[in-house]
């Protein structure tokens, strides 16, 4: 059993938004079973590196979605995604650094943040574009 799965109640739009939300769960998957393996330190970096790629360009995506179907709540959306960027840059400097639990603490923001991000605060997008 994954670490994290996909599960119907994360779908948002059956598109764009959906793909990168999987890419991510893959992503934070990838890590956990390196960090649960002894492995962690080893692809952190790397791991690291493509989630902060990713996610912003996947903030952006979403971003555009919403400005595109005039999204009431996008200013809300853009606060909570620059925190979480925020939240991973840290964590980047922090492995820069040295620390040696970035892995593990890496894969827990993730699934959790992801898990919230999705859950509750996409879904206010799911229910305004199905209206």
């Amino acid at each position: 059993m994954a670490y994290f799965e996909w599960a119907d109640d994360m779908v948002i739009d059956n598109g764009v938004i959906d793909a990168d939300h999987q890419q991510l769960v893959t992503l934070v998957n990838q890590l956990h079973t390196a960090t649960s393996e002894g492995q962690g330190q080893e692809i952190v970096d790397q791991v690291l590196q493509e989630v902060l790629t990713y996610t912003v360009e996947h903030l952006r995506r979403e971003e555009s979605l919403m400005a595109s179907v005039n999204f009431p709540h996008l200013a809300g959306h853009k606060v909570g995604h620059q925190k979480f960027i925020e939240r991973l840059d840290i964590l980047r400097a922090q492995y820069e650094s040295g620390s040696m639990t970035v892995a593990s603490q890496l894969s827990t923001v993730l699934r959790d943040w992801l898990s919230l991000h999705i859950r509750r605060d996409d879904k206010e997008l799911r229910k305004f574009l199905k209206h």
